[in-house]
């Protein structure tokens, strides 16, 4: 459902406000599950699942410090009757037109009901509150408030709460594919949200984040209380909270004054299936990676997502859709800033074809994981000199090409060491074509494994070290495990990356940006586009000029 008025889901404890619920994400266009007869689940998966993923009411909401055994009461007129209670301190939960007296304290009506439930002592509540059946899951004691204002034990059982909030009959409209959805489907999407979210809780801001990039940005930055903020100042960080940055346009002197105060910072870059146009060219991303730790491409220390190859476990469940997301992408053509292309003839059929992909010169992950590599022209040196007799393609990079990066050669160098340049050529249909890709730190490497093609490289990349890639460079003693294709991608492309619907405005799997990106419904070229290309054929223009 597009583009509704949804204040009245985001939390009051009434009829209007549906169990399971949407979080309000900055931008979204969706926000409401619309119901749908679908297949029935059993009440005790049911229930399995909603502890398992702790999803309903607006559980991506504030997190007060309750007192731990208190009485939560989501009544007005149950409060006077709940203030004669035994027991610990009385907790006005969406009752801010009642006198405050009465109440010890009072928090706000869209807090999360799993946070505030967590030490209670008993909920009092009005009949149709579905907070009720998140009570019951956690063994609360629960009293009805009854139309005399009196209380009374609530004598409903855990199964008749769910037969009330969540019929076993009625599913829900996925917001992505608009197909049913199980009720423990629309959970388990719910808890993918929760997930994101409490991720988010602890960031007070970012800085560096381009504008053009910042309504994409923001919905997976949100911590579910308040919009993300872009600071411009490290003193609008707050105390003991961490920042995103994204530190290529972030001062140094700001990211110096940072570390100094001890503030923890979150590297954000782009995600591997990004968008269907350039980043130089104020496309916005469809996807972006979160580290803790420090950046993906630097091998100087690790980071979540070495982290996540070297000690993490993979189920099979999550290899399955790893290995149908990396079919999809392959049959799709699809690249970090392309999709499609008609194969690619071979150019000269009698010898091997290597494919080497310049890159942005002066790029983080050339500088961190180039090894000391830091030309393009030096690239295909090595490669010449460790392929003799192979027939060598050069790629610029497009960045690079589009006139905004450094990493331009002159043809006559590039062509001493290779035999063919190529610019307008996709890059999946050129992996396609050839035998092995050479690379320093390029993602293409990376897109090459997908398609089963032999990669070396002379840098350190994310993916070398893991038994996939014959490895140059000097990759981290501390990389040691051996990785399957389908665990690097369940890695680099499921759990690791954040991924924006760029139709609904919502944060979802990975599997939604490829299908968007194959069928061509990502976001369309602005003026701000158009005008960021001419710009670079002007700037290109003049580096022809000055060289």
């Amino acid at each position: 459902m597009l583009e509704q008025d949804h204040d009245r889901f985001i939390g009051a404890p009434s009829e209007a406000a549906p169990f399971l619920r949407i979080p309000p994400f900055p931008g979204a266009k969706v926000r409401q599950f619309d119901p749908v007869i679908a297949r029935e689940d059993r009440v005790e998966d049911v229930l399995a699942t909603i502890a398992q993923q702790r999803v309903g009411g607006s559980f991506w909401g504030p997190q007060p410090a309750v007192p731990t055994g208190a009485a939560i009461v989501r009544s007005a007129k149950g409060l006077k009757a709940a203030s004669n209670l035994a027991g610990g301190a009385v907790v006005s939960w969406a009752n801010r037109d009642a006198p405050s007296v009465q109440a010890d304290m009072i928090i706000g009506n869209d807090s999360d009901p799993w946070h505030v439930l967590e030490g209670a002592g008993i909920l009092v509540c009005e009949p149709a509150d579905s907070i009720a059946l998140i009570a019951a899951i956690k063994g609360i004691s629960i009293q009805v408030v009854g139309s005399d204002g009196k209380l009374r034990r609530d004598g409903r059982t855990v199964a008749k709460l769910v037969e009330q909030f969540l019929p076993a009959h009625v599913g829900y409209v996925c917001p992505f594919t608009g197909k049913p959805l199980s009720v423990i489907e629309a959970i388990e999407l719910c808890g993918f949200w929760r997930r994101l979210i409490d991720s988010n809780r602890d960031i007070a801001g970012g800085y560096g984040f381009a504008f053009w990039k910042r309504d994409a940005i923001a919905p997976l930055l949100w911590n579910g209380s308040a919009p993300f903020g872009f600071l411009s100042a490290a003193s609008e960080a707050g105390a003991d909270r961490s920042v995103a940055i994204w530190r290529a346009r972030a001062s140094g002197s700001l990211i110096a004054e940072l570390e100094a105060a001890g503030t923890p910072l979150v590297e954000v870059e782009d995600g591997f299936l990004r968008s269907r146009g350039l980043g130089a060219d104020c496309v916005p991303p469809m996807s972006i990676v979160v580290d803790r730790l420090g950046p993906y491409f630097d091998p100087g220390r690790p980071s979540e997502l070495e982290t996540l190859l070297q000690e993490g476990s993979f189920n099979e469940q999550q290899i399955m859709r790893a290995r149908a997301l990396r079919r999809a992408v392959v049959d799709a053509g699809l690249g970090k800033y392309e999709a499609g292309g008609e194969p690619v003839p071979r150019f000269a059929a009698d010898r091997r074809h290597i494919l080497v992909p310049g890159q942005v010169e002066d790029d983080r992950s050339v500088l961190t994981g180039g090894a000391g590599l830091k030309s393009n022209l030096e690239l295909l040196s090595r490669a010449r000199s460790s392929v003799p007799d192979a027939y060598l393609i050069y790629k610029p990079h497009p960045d690079v090409v589009a006139g905004h990066r450094k990493g331009a050669l002159r043809d006559s160098a590039v062509l001493n060491y290779a035999d063919r340049i190529v610019i307008d050529l996709p890059i999946a249909a050129l992996i396609d074509m050839v035998d092995e890709v050479h690379v320093n730190t390029s993602q293409t490497g990376f897109e090459a494994l997908l398609r089963s093609k032999p990669v070396t490289t002379h840098g350190v990349p994310f993916y070398a070290g893991w038994g996939l890639t014959t490895d140059l460079g000097p990759v981290p003693e501390r990389r040691t495990a051996h990785r399957s294709i389908d665990e690097l991608v369940a890695a680099a492309l499921l759990l690791y990356p954040r991924y924006l619907d760029p139709v609904t405005g919502l944060p979802c799997p990975a599997e939604i940006v490829a299908r968007r990106l194959t069928e061509g419904d990502e976001n369309r070229i602005e003026m701000l586009v158009a005008l960021r290309r001419f710009q670079g054929r002007l700037m290109k223009g003049f580096r022809s000029l000055v060289r």
